[in-house]
């Protein structure tokens, strides 16, 4: 594992022109330029949901041209955009519209909350009037690519063949490398594990619409609807409970790493994985409490399958998202 982009930075050639990297995620957007002075400018706000089923690719236009002027370059010289976003995808006419349970309320109605009626988010339409240069990918992929290239899923200094990366944070997702290959699909969704039935858990409506998946079960935002009567109204405050002794927090987290952990070993069982590193605010913030559980689920399920398998923190730790936007265009 390498993790020198986080200990040295990471910058263009001398004199490359600008990129942008935009990573979307249902909590909020944040985005960064780079060029050969470095990764500079970044800003963030929380992810646009309401108004018309623009107000997404509108923010990113705007967040872009705020971190051109915080890097002081003149958003007319930005060569490529790099942006890493949660999915599901749709496209009309070839581009990429988003179906994210997260931000489009018109999946699963009034009862998830959010303040739209959306079925998709304009995204990549817009991005190609403002940008001569746009490429779009799940966020999953986008930090695959880059641990792959950066971080934990290295071998030797290579990129590992068979692997995953996973996050556990607002949603749950993943992507997957198999035989050298990142997979993609006809929609560029390949790797929604988050959103495979696991239970008949009438408590755990997904913004997709699915009662009872891993995402409805497990998700940070999952955490907060499900135990928030149980005096636990966030993750947060569930793992603090949890280190405080509580012995019903503690059974509750278990039970979110026995989902996650059968996730996990879903993945490693029909991809034969040889690595897979997670990320995301969720695991991140409370990795040394998690990572023992899950790599407990999954250890002797047929050891054929399993044991050699290692789950491990991603190497890009919190920037893990940053680095992901940027591996698709630099």
């Amino acid at each position: 594992m390498t993790t020198h982009v986080l200990t040295h930075g990471f910058s263009l050639p001398a004199g490359s022109h600008p990129i942008a990297c935009v990573d979307i995620g249902g909590t909020k957007v944040a985005v960064n330029i780079v060029d050969d002075q470095g990764i500079r400018g970044k800003v963030s706000e929380p992810t646009a949901t309401t108004g018309a089923n623009d107000a997404l690719s509108q923010q990113i236009i705007r967040l872009i041209g705020q971190s051109c002027d915080a890097a002081d370059v003149p958003v007319q010289r930005i060569a490529r955009v790099g942006v890493a976003s949660c999915g599901p995808f749709v496209l009309n006419n070839g581009l990429v519209e988003l179906a994210a349970p997260n931000i489009c309320g018109g999946l699963a109605g009034k009862a998830r909350g959010l303040p739209n009626d959306w079925k998709t988010a304009l995204l990549e339409a817009p991005l190609r009037a403002a940008f001569a240069h746009v490429r779009v990918e799940n966020d999953g992929i986008g930090a695959l690519e880059a641990e792959r290239r950066w971080g934990a899923l290295q071998m030797d200094g290579q990129p590992m063949a068979n692997c995953a990366y996973v996050t556990w944070s607002t949603g749950i997702g993943t992507g997957l490398c198999v035989d050298g290959q990142v997979l993609r699909g006809k929609n560029g969704n390949a790797g929604h594990a988050g959103h495979l039935f696991v239970s008949d858990n009438n408590d755990a409506l997904c913004g997709c619409g699915n009662m009872g998946d891993v995402e409805g079960l497990v998700a940070g935002n999952a955490i907060a609807r499900r135990f928030a009567s149980s005096g636990y109204a966030d993750a947060a405050l569930l793992f603090k409970a949890a280190y405080a002794g509580d012995a019903k927090a503690v059974g509750l987290i278990d039970d979110l790493c026995l989902v996650m952990g059968r996730m996990l070993y879903a993945l490693i069982a029909t991809l034969d994985l040889q690595r897979i590193s997670i990320g995301g605010s969720v695991y991140w913030h409370h990795r040394d409490y998690l990572l023992p559980r899950l790599q407990a689920v999954v250890k002797g399920k047929l050891p054929a399958l399993t044991d050699g398998c290692e789950l491990v923190s991603a190497g890009l730790g919190e920037r893990v998202g940053d680095f992901g936007a940027l591996a698709l265009v630099a």
